[in-house]
């Protein structure tokens, strides 16, 4: 199987990444309230995920300004993001959220955004991980 280098440097994935985490982030802990009228996932819920993604952002941050970010790093953020999308699905099915219409567009197109960026930062380190 041939792994296609990507055309985007790992630390520029990493950087928007981590600027997408921290607007979700912002978004869910300054209008928990609006987003859950509008989605019907519970505040409580929305706030401790964005309060979740906060240090996140600050990891990803800190991993794309190094020259050469150690793989096992960039390997922690793509296992985080997977663990989000994995969420994203598992509450709403499991029935401990149960969003609207709009919740579950809300869910499934953050989901799959984060599926890119997951997808794109394991493309960006298989070079890195050849070479290590």
């Amino acid at each position: 199987m041939t792994v296609r280098q990507s055309r985007f440097s790992i630390q520029s994935i990493l950087v928007i990444d981590a600027i997408t985490c921290a607007a979700m982030a912002a978004l869910l802990l300054l209008i928990p309230g609006l987003v859950a009228g509008l989605t019907q996932i519970a505040p409580s819920v929305l706030f401790w995920a964005g309060l979740i993604l906060v240090p996140v952002a600050v990891f990803m941050m800190v991993i794309a300004r190094s020259l050469r970010p150690p793989a096992w790093t960039v390997q922690v953020v793509i296992a985080g993001n997977v663990l989000w999308v994995l969420a994203s699905v598992i509450l709403p099915l499991s029935g401990w959220i149960a969003p609207n219409a709009l919740g579950w567009t809300f869910l499934l197109l953050q989901a799959a955004i984060v599926t890119v960026f997951a997808w794109l930062e394991w493309t960006a380190i298989q070079p890195m991980m050849a070479t290590d």
